[in-house]
């Protein structure tokens, strides 16, 4: 077997012999534009860092069960390639469980289309996805890693499982099988440092580091007492924190983060800062999470309060955690790179525009059904969802369940809107309803507003999971239109011959002219809740119920000349104009949560 090229030990590390502290900051490449990860990373390199961790997103790489897709923006290897030429080590955690606040944690949400699937355990079905997957990156790492000359000098075992689970069985059989796939050096779990989690996440023969915030010296004596020969590594020094819909943004005071990194490197630690550049959830990768029954979506922007901003912004934390990692290790002579210019715009008009429901199966060709089906069950993972049925009449008014709604559903009679259903909003999923003589036609358009990716409730099938009653009485015999929206044009259609109605789905296009590209950021005053795209690149999602008020464009999303952009607004008829502006706006300040 090969030697490891990184030796722990209760001291520290040695890289190939000599002392090697792990300073490191995460960057996942599936959050960045492949056209900025130089960027990125050298802005890394500048702050003091040897080494960037990333995730490996599972989901963006198998979208569909047995073809893989490491190429482009998902091209893992190239990601690595370019931190080794800034001076780069890399970190990776492969998963195939990442949370990251990422859709359903990055697990592919075909796994839930076996109806007696079981998650992160020795369920046949699951390790058998799993192996396949390991089939399939491992030989992509294998030659990267330290042991062959490599960048990568360390890889994780699924992650924060003593938060999930306790099947030691399921942890032995992947770290046999990155074992047996060529993982000849350092194994690593991480966790938080408490008894239950160290116990359910910890594995013989494998390394156990710690996760947290704050209180540095407990965290690293609970690490001690289930490592007492392995060194103190904080694998996720969470200087920051991330945002959901209808909260406030999150920040962190960078004196305080900067002490609490002082205080780990004063003590000999190694350290990764979770997050040093967050990124965006472009498309609809953000996750989700559901505390005290309440489901919670993440925003699309996954600034995380970093010290590197969304889009590349130094902050006050970055020159903060330069500062203290300079009495600690030596700098680089290389200054991060200048800042990248921005465009200021202003307003641009969207005169095309075309109701969505109406033109439904020039995007979609309708499932029959006599029970509703899931997204999984249609072979569906992300997007909408158009349920349609008829509803004989009359009858009075009458509550409306949607049993297991996931996650937002707009309800329409004869295609005028009758309610919002939310399952966020205290789990409502009820609204009244009252039927014409002549009988009509009952649409709800479903939204998937992104997997909980942490947590018990993992199993988050999407659609409607389990049925439509008016009052008491099942409704059967269902149209089902599976809406993705995953075109790399963003959905194309007619222009409206007449107004829009109001309160109806519509999208709506335009065009704007550029002569030098840079990054800009989008506003959408005026607007409710949606979907962009520009140039057929899916932005995300944007939601006047804030906290976030812009989504960022970055530089190489654009072209000189002409641009397109097209709105999904789910709340029509929707804006005249978007605006793009040079300042991005995340929302109205709170002090984040520090564990």
């Amino acid at each position: 077997m090969t030697t490891p090229s990184l030796v722990p030990s209760r001291d520290g590390f040695t890289l190939d012999g000599r002392p090697f502290r792990m300073l490191s900051g995460a960057l996942h490449y599936f959050r960045v534009h492949p056209a900025q990860w130089d960027d990125r990373l050298a802005r890394l390199r500048a702050m003091g860092l040897n080494t960037v961790e990333t995730y490996v997103a599972w989901n963006v790489h198998e979208p569909v069960p047995g073809r893989f897709d490491f190429t482009g923006a998902n091209d893992l290897v190239a990601f690595l390639r370019a931190a080794e030429r800034h001076g780069l080590k890399a970190v990776v955690r492969p998963g195939p469980y990442i949370c990251a606040e990422w859709e359903f944690g990055g697990l592919p949400a075909w796994l839930l289309k076996d109806p007696g699937m079981r998650l992160r355990c020795a369920y046949p079905p699951y390790l058998a996805a799993v192996d396949r997957y390991l089939d399939a990156v491992m030989p992509l790492l294998e030659p990267l890693l330290a042991e062959h000359g490599g960048p990568v000098i360390a890889l994780q075992v699924e992650n924060e499982y003593g938060s999930y689970g306790n099947d030691v069985a399921y942890l032995r059989h992947l770290v046999d099988g990155m074992r047996k796939r060529g993982a000849t050096g350092l194994l690593f779990t991480s966790d938080g440092p408490t008894e239950p989690m160290l116990q359910g996440g910890t594995v013989a023969g494998v390394l156990p580091t710690v996760n947290f915030g704050s209180r540095a010296g407990e965290a690293f004596e609970a690490l001690r007492r289930w490592s007492p020969d392995g060194p103190p590594v904080c694998m996720e020094f969470w200087n920051g924190w991330f945002d959901h819909w209808r909260d406030p943004h999150h920040v962190r005071d960078a004196a305080d983060a900067a002490g609490v990194l002082d205080d780990m490197l004063a003590a000999g630690a190694s350290v990764n800062l979770y997050m040093a550049h967050g990124g965006t959830n472009f498309g609809l990768m953000n996750g989700a999470n559901e505390v005290d029954g309440v489901y919670q979506p993440t925003v699309t922007s996954y600034d995380y309060d970093a010290a590197i901003g969304e889009a590349g912004e130094l902050t006050e934390k970055y020159w903060a955690f330069r500062e203290v990692i300079g009495r600690h290790a030596e700098l680089p002579d290389e200054p991060p790179p200048a800042a990248a210019p921005r465009l200021k715009l202003g307003d641009i008009a969207l005169p095309s525009a075309a109701p969505l429901l109406a033109h439904v199966e020039d995007l979609s060709a309708p499932v029959y059904s006599p029970s509703t089906l899931t997204m999984e069950e249609l072979d569906q993972a992300y997007g909408f969802v158009l349920y349609r049925t008829w509803v004989s009449g009359p009858r009075e008014a009458a509550p409306l369940h949607v049993d297991g709604l996931a996650d937002r559903a707009q309800v329409f009679l004869d295609g005028v809107p009758v309610a919002v259903l939310d399952r966020s909003e205290s789990g409502s999923a009820t609204c009244e309803l009252a039927i014409p003589a002549g009988g009509a036609r009952l649409d709800l358009l479903v939204e998937n507003c992104g997997r909980i990716n942490y947590g018990p409730e993992l199993h988050d099938r999407k659609g409607i999971t389990r049925g439509v009653r008016l009052e008491r009485q099942n409704l059967f015999g269902w149209q089902m239109y599976p809406l993705p929206l995953d075109e790399p044009r963003g959905p194309v259609l007619p222009d409206a011959s007449g107004p829009i109605p109001a309160g109806v789905p519509v999208v709506r296009a335009g065009s704007f002219e550029v002569e030098r590209v840079g990054d800009t950021f989008v506003r959408l005053d005026g607007w409710t809740k949606g979907l962009i795209w520009i140039n057929g690149f899916l932005l995300g999602r944007y939601w006047s119920a804030g906290p976030q008020r812009t989504l960022y464009v970055p530089a190489p999303v654009l072209r000189v000349g002409t641009n397109e952009v097209t709105v999904l607004e789910l709340h029509g008829p929707g804006g005249a104009n978007i605006t793009l502006t040079d300042t991005p706006d995340l929302g109205d300040p709170m002090a984040a949560p520090i564990a």
